[in-house]
């Protein structure tokens, strides 16, 4: 499988316009979980990056830049739970919307204890807004993580 940088991917590559789908991947899936990569790929223009090197505006940018330019039907999201740049992932699209003004039809996928979790878009929206936690949990709560 071929996993291309999305930092060096043309805003308007051939791959883009033809599939029209997105795979959006934590850099670091390609050699920790390949074997659930490959239930994604398909039909997909994966692209891959890491918000541990690059930063969240260049890489907010660059997907809006996409999405300004190709009529991207579907965006998958797939990182791994629990990293802390991981997530900018996911919180990056209600900026990428704010930015072009497009709703788009996106799944944001975490991996967790080698399984593949889907997250529901109002969960990562609310994970982005801390205070619309206040009150959630007990005191008593302990988080399993």
């Amino acid at each position: 499988m071929e996993f291309k940088d999305l930092m060096e991917t043309n805003s308007a590559s051939r791959e883009l316009r033809d599939k029209r789908r997105i795979l959006l991947i934590g850099s670091c899936l390609t050699y920790e979980h390949p074997e659930i990569l490959e239930k994604y790929v398909e039909g997909r223009a994966t692209l891959k990056v890491c918000l541990e090197r690059e930063h969240f505006n260049m890489t907010c940018l660059k997907l809006a830049s996409i999405i300004a330019r190709v009529p991207i039907e579907e965006i998958v999201i797939l990182t791994v739970d629990g990293s802390p740049h991981c997530i900018q992932l996911h919180f990056m699209i209600d900026e990428v919307e704010k930015i072009t003004g497009k709703k788009l039809n996106v799944k944001h996928i975490v991996i967790y204890k080698g399984e593949d979790v889907e997250i529901d878009r109002k969960t990562v929206k609310k994970a982005r807004y801390l205070s619309k936690f206040s009150g959630d949990l007990d005191d008593d709560t302990s988080i399993q993580c």
